[in-house]
């Protein structure tokens, strides 16, 4: 007949306690993943890309390359035609309000003014559907006109262009074909209407570089290096 072995209370106490002990470092551990990973921010790809840009660094041109590249739409002038169909104008009277500081023509015209022109209210409420129907339709790369506040942000790859006063103004003058000083005064001219958009109607500073996921200097990676930048991103993304 086998001995039955008892076992001491204090060896049973102790084995207890290591147990106890095990058990709580393994709940708290368990419980120090979930916190870790609560707190690990979701990645999610980029459907988007918003290039906000100072006039002449390049913006159009940067958005088409991108576009291509990844095989997305490409939203720039051309948004205008969809804003003009539910504004019920036609797209020479929504030049005057895109992106532009207009208030001085009413100022100076006034009651002259022709009455199709679409004030600014009416055009951000159009253009706003427009970019929302945009997105909604494919993966896009959308240039300037508050894009980035429209689009969701953990979808949307906030870009910002920049570049020295020589390159844009050396653009500008190729573009309107006009002299350095004419380049100057639009490029002023644009800039502050752009600013002025962006305030009014979404309440931000557009140089503020905390807006922004990229701020790229075109006049130093040129415009194949921006755009080459940004599509690094977008699929080092997802």
């Amino acid at each position: 007949m086998k001995e039955q072995v008892r076992e001491e209370p204090g060896v049973m106490a102790a084995s207890e306690r290591s147990m106890r002990q095990w058990a709580i470092k393994e709940e708290l551990a368990a419980r120090a993943a979930q916190q870790r990973l609560a707190a690990t921010p979701v990645v999610m790809p980029y459907h988007y890309v918003s290039i906000s840009r100072e006039a002449g660094a390049g913006g159009g041109e940067v958005a088409a390359l991108v576009a291509a590249r990844l095989g997305w739409d490409c939203f720039d002038r051309n948004l205008l035609d969809d804003v003009a169909k539910r504004c019920n104008s036609d797209r020479q009277m929504l030049e005057l309000v895109d992106e532009t500081e207009s208030n001085w023509v009413f100022d100076v015209l006034g009651t002259w003014m022709d009455r199709r022109l679409v004030p600014h209210e009416k055009y951000i409420v159009a253009l706003v559907r427009s970019i929302v129907c945009a997105a909604k339709c494919a993966q896009a790369v959308f240039v300037g006109r508050g894009a980035q506040f429209v689009l969701p942000a953990d979808r949307t790859l906030a870009v910002r262009l920049v570049a020295n006063e020589a390159f844009r103004l050396a653009r500008l003058a190729r573009i309107y074909g006009c002299s350095p000083a004419d380049a100057r005064q639009k490029m002023i001219e644009i800039d502050r209407g752009r600013a002025e958009l962006v305030s009014r109607f979404f309440h931000h500073d557009i140089a503020d570089p905390r807006l922004y996921d990229l701020v790229i200097n075109t006049g130093r990676l040129g415009i194949e290096g921006a755009a080459d930048l940004i599509v690094a991103t977008v699929r080092r993304q997802g």
